[in-house]
């Protein structure tokens, strides 16, 4: 398989009693990940088991769970000995976390799973599980993970946060311009046919519509949450006003919110509060929203480059800590606070002018990190602002 940073924060604790569980958007990896972790475990006791087959459902849902460690051993599982197994999407099958917690308790089997859920994950999982397992999430691939899948042969770490450098960005432009474009998922990342990038993601859109909705939520229907998708793409960065989204979808205020919150659980969005002193202030103010992949969202809607650009470098940010914008009623605006230390403003060609501002606004907020980041080399030959492609 293609190197994912992941596996170096995963691969410590294939050897430790704690399940191993990964979650995550539809076919950013997860799969490939928890075969590749089986595959590193010790000796042949081990078996995978996909639930969207119905037959390893079926397995899984038996009420009585030595049932279930019997069908285990017909799979070819000796629970007498350490055995290791490998379980995908196990949002599908309802309460399977009090049936892993049983084997886990009762035998000595290492679990690897994966769901599609971090609310799942987060909550119910954990509360069955707690103090048996380690989470992870997996995203799809920052940019020094799409150079390596597509063989670009430079060394990322030297760039990575540094000022613009005119041959990096000559010599790599065009690749962060496909990520830009196309995204992160790795099977897109493999593939250099436009057709078959913009085919996959619409799969990955329709599965996301007819598969995860159907076994995640309650809604009824997918087609108010395809209406809405296609709304918030047209609108990404800009702050969430349900009152103007209700008028235009016909959805109202409490079903947007509930299909907001659903889309942000289930990784399609991110919601970026403000920046705000005063944190009781900050629940009643406007988050912003963005897409967790621009292949998603430029297959949803006609954005912009620069919207393009500044839901890509959110993406980025987000990897590293935590995210918020900040904005005055005067109009005055930070595209981006990291861990409110670190202030960042994104231009698509930046300028001696947006560092000046950049540096007053942060100043305002005690703020002594910049930077100022932009995609294309300035004819100006301005170099002061850290180049898109380097932040990873």
């Amino acid at each position: 398989m293609k190197y994912r940073n992941i596996i170096k924060e995963i691969e410590p604790f294939i050897d430790s009693k704690q399940i191993i569980a990964v979650c995550g958007l539809r076919r950013t990896g997860k799969t490939t990940l928890i075969k590749h972790l089986l595959e590193k475990s010790p000796g042949e006791n081990k078996k995978y088991f996909d639930l969207e087959r119905a037959e390893f459902r079926f397995l899984f849902s038996s009420s009585n769970y030595e049932n279930i460690a019997k069908s285990l051993e017909f799979e070819g599982l000796d629970l007498s000995v350490k055995a290791f197994v490998a379980i995908d999407e196990i949002q599908l099958v309802p309460g399977i976390t009090s049936i892993m917690k049983y084997l886990y308790d009762t035998y000595d089997i290492k679990f690897f799973v994966t769901g599609s859920s971090s609310f799942y994950m987060k909550n119910q999982f954990s509360e069955s599980l707690a103090g048996r397992k380690f989470l992870f999430e997996l995203h799809t691939l920052s940019f020094d993970e799409f150079l390596n899948f597509k063989s670009a042969t430079v060394k990322p770490e030297a760039f990575n946060f540094q000022s613009a450098n005119p041959y990096i960005i000559d010599r790599l432009g065009v690749y962060y311009e496909e990520y830009i474009q196309y995204g992160g998922f790795p099977e897109i990342a493999l593939t250099s046919d436009v057709a078959v990038k913009k085919k996959y993601l619409s799969d990955i859109i329709n599965s996301y519509l007819n598969l995860d909705i159907k076994y995640l939520s309650d809604f009824t229907t997918t087609d108010e949450i395809y209406k809405l998708l296609r709304l918030l793409s047209a609108r990404t960065g800009s702050k969430t006003d349900f009152s103007k989204l209700s008028g235009i979808s016909g959805i109202n205020r409490k079903k947007i919110k509930d299909y907001l919150s659903f889309l942000e659980n289930t990784f399609f969005i991110k919601q970026i509060s403000p920046f705000v002193i005063n944190t009781d202030r900050e629940i009643a103010l406007q988050k912003k929203i963005y897409f967790s992949d621009n292949g998603l969202l430029n297959i949803l809607g006609k954005v912009s480059s620069g919207a393009l650009f500044e839901n890509m470098v959110a993406n980025q940010l987000s990897r590293l800590g935590k995210l918020n914008y900040y904005a005055r009623r005067s109009g005055q605006e930070i595209d981006f606070i990291l861990d409110n230390k670190y202030a960042f403003e994104v231009k698509e060609t930046p300028t001696v002018n947006d560092l000046r501002i950049l540096t007053r606004r942060a100043a305002s907020l005690k703020l002594k990190e910049i930077y100022l980041t932009g995609k294309n080399y300035p004819p100006t030959g301005f170099t002061d602002f850290i180049w898109g492609g380097s932040i990873f």
